[in-house]
């Protein structure tokens, strides 16, 4: 059984949620342009097969982050779109995203050059 996606303010989302509500961000999509999308923004170290895709996206789908537009359609495409509360866990992961690089430029771990 997986673990449920934590509320706003609790331990941090995680690789694959973060990433399929990344590929949300700019709008709607169906499953194999979520796969691509991942795959586009984690590399090939975050590839996901459609049963994990479609798993995740059940899950953050009863948490509320996406819903299913046009759920019942007999389209072979289920298209996603991301909830504002979605958007909203989505963008408090990147400003503990941004703290944590902060915190690595302070300490000289990395720098904006690459």
């Amino acid at each position: 059984m997986s673990k449920p996606i934590p509320p706003l303010g609790q331990p941090p989302l995680t690789p694959a949620v973060f990433h399929i509500l990344l590929a949300l961000a700019d709008g709607p999509r169906h499953g194999y342009a979520i796969m691509q999308a991942v795959e586009e923004t984690a590399g090939t170290e975050m590839r996901m097969g459609p049963g994990t895709i479609y798993g995740s996206l059940q899950r953050m789908e009863e948490a509320g982050l996406v819903r299913e537009l046009n759920p019942g359609r007999h389209d072979r495409r289920r298209v996603f779109a991301l909830q504002p509360f979605g958007r909203r866990a989505l963008d408090g992961e990147a400003q503990r995203l941004a703290r944590l690089a902060a915190l690595l430029r302070s300490k000289h771990l990395i720098t904006d050059e690459g």
